[in-house]
């Protein structure tokens, strides 16, 4: 398809339909485990599938599991039932350790599961298009020197950090392609770890890296949708709108409000119900309001405006505040 246009038309559109960046939700409609889900590419499509099924979604999206492509590496990954996997130790110590680190083919470890739930998603589901959950340069950099050591880095040893984030782009340039060929209609990079960084930071050690990731791969087929959830992301908005992704989505550390006047009206913005408090700490009356409060205050001004979650959905989200969102979604479009 023409995700550009699309992307177009769902901007233009007056009645607009979210995408909340939600799949791991799916656990609790299959019967399934995280641990199961994250290494079982055809439990990963019916969850999606499920999802689908469940939810009147602009698009659909694959699980945002910000391990896989640092398992690829070699990282060790700590994996639980109920919660998301997460990266333990640290990999590159030194910058001979980066220097002497292979890059890994694109479909390493769990990424070629990763790969082959997208192939089977998108047969499973035709009714809009399926966007992969794909990490960001920095963020994969930060999980292979540990997080606190990568940002100290950017200080004392910022030759070590520019080395591993060439090798990042190295391996993530192939791994979204293999994605676009899979089927995806584009991917939504997470570079959370940037929104750690000052806006001079994140100018060296993100926007070029990023910038060159999404002129490799983004064609009016193949989308990236960008994604931040740092609490400093309107300071460095112009960075952020330099990369020139296709679309941007914000988290709930800041205020929709505050960010789209630095956006520019042809460009798609979203954001950013907060996942924790309230689709998985929430209740059913709360999350209501809180959606109906954001896109009254922000829909009729800024039409390029378009709600969902200010994050990764977490498993454990309860369906009846998931159910309530797209409820309240739908009826502020027609009350």
């Amino acid at each position: 398809m023409n995700v550009k246009q699309w992307l177009n038309d769902w901007r233009d559109a007056p009645v607009k339909k979210t995408m909340p960046v939600l799949s791991f939700p799916c656990v609790q409609l299959t019967g399934v485990t995280v641990r199961q889900l994250v290494s079982d590419s055809e439990l990963q499509a019916k969850g999606m599938k499920a999802v689908a099924d469940r939810v009147d979604s602009a698009a659909a999206v694959s699980m945002m599991d910000l391990s896989v492509e640092a398992e690829a590496f070699g990282c060790t990954i700590r994996f639980s039932d109920d919660e998301v996997p997460t990266v333990t130790g640290q990999l590159l110590e030194t910058p001979e350790d980066a220097e002497a680190r292979q890059n890994p083919e694109g479909g390493a470890a769990r990424a070629g599961v990763y790969i082959d739930a997208m192939r089977k998603a998108c047969a499973l589901i035709t009714d809009r298009p399926v966007f992969a959950g794909v990490i960001g340069p920095f963020s994969l950099a930060g999980r292979l020197m540990d997080v606190t050591e990568a940002l100290v880095n950017c200080y004392t040893e910022p030759e070590m950090v520019h080395a591993v984030m060439e090798k990042t782009v190295d391996f993530l340039i192939p791994y979204i392609r293999e994605y676009r060929e899979a089927g995806a209609a584009g991917i939504v990079m997470a570079e959370p770890l940037t929104g750690m960084l000052s806006p001079e930071m994140a100018e060296e050690f993100s926007e070029p890296y990023v910038r060159r990731i999404i002129e490799a791969v983004q064609t009016d087929d193949f989308a990236v949708i960008y994604h931040n959830c740092g609490d400093n992301t309107v300071q460095m908005i112009d960075s952020i709108l330099r990369t020139g992704a296709a679309a941007y989505h914000f988290g709930n550390a800041i205020s929709m409000e505050n960010m789209l006047p630095h956006i520019p009206s042809d460009v798609i913005a979203m954001g950013n119900i907060d996942p924790a408090g309230e689709f998985a700490g929430g209740t059913p009356e709360s999350i209501r309001k809180a959606t109906l409060d954001l896109m009254t205050a922000c829909c009729p001004k800024y039409p390029n405006f378009i709600i969902s979650s200010g994050c990764d959905i977490p498993p454990h989200a309860k369906w009846e505040n998931i159910d309530a969102y797209f409820k309240a979604v739908a009826d502020y479009y027609h009350s």
